[in-house]
């Protein structure tokens, strides 16, 4: 279970791009961080995130379980286990996966809502993924506990 106070960091999880999110301390806004980007055939880029988490101190890990439109698991949703395990493993923070069924369209919705384009601008597509997501989650906590 992840604290209730302190910053989170949350880690949308793609093939070749993982989109990063921060909260602020009192867990009510999620903000883009950062795109990390992985080579072909390369693992997690574990020494830049471990950087940002050294820089940013968040108190837990969110991290995004892509699922079918039917909420079943696929390979990217095994891989994104396999990165919470990771993550926790490296780190000793708290980790909690958390659906992410449509934030990578949500985040394209919104851009498009401001007038703005997609093209070229992949890296802010998935950091705003990564914002999408994590807020999502900070507003089911704060619902849940209301």
């Amino acid at each position: 279970m992840l604290p209730s106070a302190g910053r989170l960091i949350a880690v949308d999880w793609g093939e070749v791009r993982i989109g990063l999110a921060l909260s602020d301390e009192s867990q009510v806004l999620a903000t883009p961080l950062e795109t990390l980007t992985r080579r072909a055939g390369k693992r997690f880029p574990m020494p830049r995130f471990t950087a940002l988490l050294a820089e940013h101190r968040p108190v837990g890990v969110v991290v995004g379980l892509p699922l079918t439109g039917e909420g079943t698991e696929t390979a990217s949703a095994a891989a994104a286990r396999e990165l919470a395990t990771a993550i926790g493993g490296r780190t000793s923070l708290p980790v909690e996966l958390w659906d992410e069924r449509m934030s990578t369209a949500r985040a394209l919705g919104l851009i498009r809502e401001q007038g703005g384009s997609t093209r070229g601008r992949r890296e802010d597509v998935d950091a705003l993924a990564a914002a999408v997501l994590l807020q999502h989650f900070l507003d089911s906590r704060r619902h849940a506990r209301a």
